[in-house]
């Protein structure tokens, strides 16, 4: 499980800078080659960073990093996920607003915990920028998640479309027309 999960992020990274960044922006002239190419260099890329903050993390304890990544993953997503099923109102600007609103707190609370710095066990245990005193950010970056997402949802001019709504709800719990 580990090792796909290890060969599945470089590969969904690499394809993702290679047809939505690349691709998107060379669009006319794009050819499946230079894209293939790109994806390459993207998935080397992608794994010298890999490796690096690897080594960085070498002493750390991997379930804890595991919890971590999946709070920060958590304050961008849950937010969207329970507004998008329960909230007919919500809308684009609401989405975006709630991922940013939770990934933007998670990772700096992340930068400013014991993990990073200031602990014996911590990446750099000799520079203390420990202002936050948790080592997990999800307590505080979810509820700001929650709130990024309504505040852009009550901001925006977009008018929700209950027939949408609907369909999309319909879907979502019952899995009917998804093929």
């Amino acid at each position: 499980t580990i090792l796909a999960v290890v060969a599945g992020i470089p590969l969904a990274s690499s394809a993702s800078v290679a047809h939505d960044l690349y691709a998107s922006l060379r669009r006319p002239h794009a050819k499946v080659r230079g894209e293939v190419a790109v994806a390459r260099l993207a998935a080397v890329g992608i794994g010298v960073v890999a490796i690096a903050l690897g080594l960085l993390a070498r002493d750390l304890n991997v379930a804890f990093l595991v919890g971590l990544a999946f709070a920060v993953a958590a304050s961008a997503n849950l937010p969207v996920l329970v507004y998008s099923l329960f909230w007919r109102a919500f809308t684009t600007r609401g989405a975006v607003w709630a991922v940013y609103g939770g990934l933007i707190p998670a990772l700096v609370l992340v930068l400013l915990s014991p993990v990073v710095s200031g602990s014996p066990g911590s990446l750099f245990p000799d520079l203390d920028l420990q202002y936050f005193p948790l080592q997990s950010p999800g307590i505080v970056s979810i509820p700001l998640g929650f709130l990024a997402g309504w505040l852009g949802t009550v901001t925006s001019d977009e008018v929700a479309d209950e027939a949408k709504y609907a369909e999309t709800e319909v879907r979502s719990l019952t899995g009917a027309g998804a093929v």
